[in-house]
């Protein structure tokens, strides 16, 4: 059943939750949210059942979550925090994250900024250079084209360094629509990927004390290597991995039990 939490701003964040034990949040990247992402569903339930509270929920701005534009990283924290005082009734406990993709990066700005987090697990975070300036002139693209209302040039321009055979793969299938819905969501992603060239990783991740896990697939794009590499680098107590994984994707039984045995470790 789904349950829901308040943000600070009002907003209702829909999530479910499963099984009992240590806290774990999930956090979806680009395109993901509890109906529209059937894999990450199976995998928070193979999860729980491995002794852990889980929490699946949809972002701000999808699914049942609801919220009208500009969808801020600082708004996405804040659910964070909102969801994270529901699992530990208000007290100071701390919470595993999980992020996928463009989730990472979320994850990475929350326990920056003072989420209590436990352990911090997060699976291929497309960064470009440390210190560039692409992210920020993405974010700026990104938001111009949801000023604007425009859909499907929000989605093409977030997608535009992608394979051109997924975007055209989208417009063809029946999710096009739904994707089109969350278009304005994307925001919080551009933002989370430019944070981390805002500043030198070192300073932005040095409060981030919390046993980390970067994962990468054993077929993946030499980016997200090396984009694992530079946030672990950063970090006081971090570590890469890489699993059975490929094309930016993961089979659910595998990440459940690589999350599972990090957190327990």
């Amino acid at each position: 059943m789904t349950e829901f939490v308040t943000s600070a701003d009002g907003t209702r964040i829909a999530y479910d939750v499963e099984g009992s034990g240590p806290p774990v949040i999930l956090i979806g990247g680009a395109m993901q949210f509890r109906g529209f992402d059937p894999v990450t569903v199976e995998m928070a339930h193979l999860l729980a059942g491995h002794g852990f509270t889980v929490v699946n929920y949809d972002r701000r701005g999808r699914g049942e979550s609801p919220a009208d534009a500009p969808i801020t990283l600082a708004q996405t924290i804040d659910d964070l925090r909102a969801l994270t005082d529901a699992l530990t009734e208000g007290a100071d406990d701390a919470v595993a994250l999980f992020g996928n993709s463009s989730g990472g990066s979320i994850a990475l700005a929350a326990a920056a900024a003072g989420l209590p987090v436990s352990r911090l697990v997060f699976f291929e975070v497309p960064l470009d250079e440390e210190s560039g300036t692409e992210g920020a002139e993405y974010l700026a693209g990104l938001r111009e084209r949801i000023a604007a209302g425009d859909r499907a040039g929000t989605i093409e321009f977030y997608m535009e360094d992608m394979p051109r055979e997924w975007l055209d793969g989208a417009k063809q299938s029946p999710a096009w629509q739904l994707m089109l819905d969350i278009a304005p969501s994307l925001e919080p992603d551009a933002e989370s990927l430019a944070w981390t060239q805002s500043a030198p990783r070192a300073e932005l991740c040095r409060s981030i004390t919390a046993p980390t896990l970067a994962l990468v697939g054993e077929e993946t794009l030499p980016t997200m290597t090396s984009a694992a590499v530079s946030v672990v680098a950063s970090m006081p107590n971090a570590q890469t991995r890489t699993i059975p994984a490929a094309n930016h994707s993961w089979e659910p039984r595998t990440m459940a039990l690589t999350i599972a045995e990090f957190l327990v470790d």
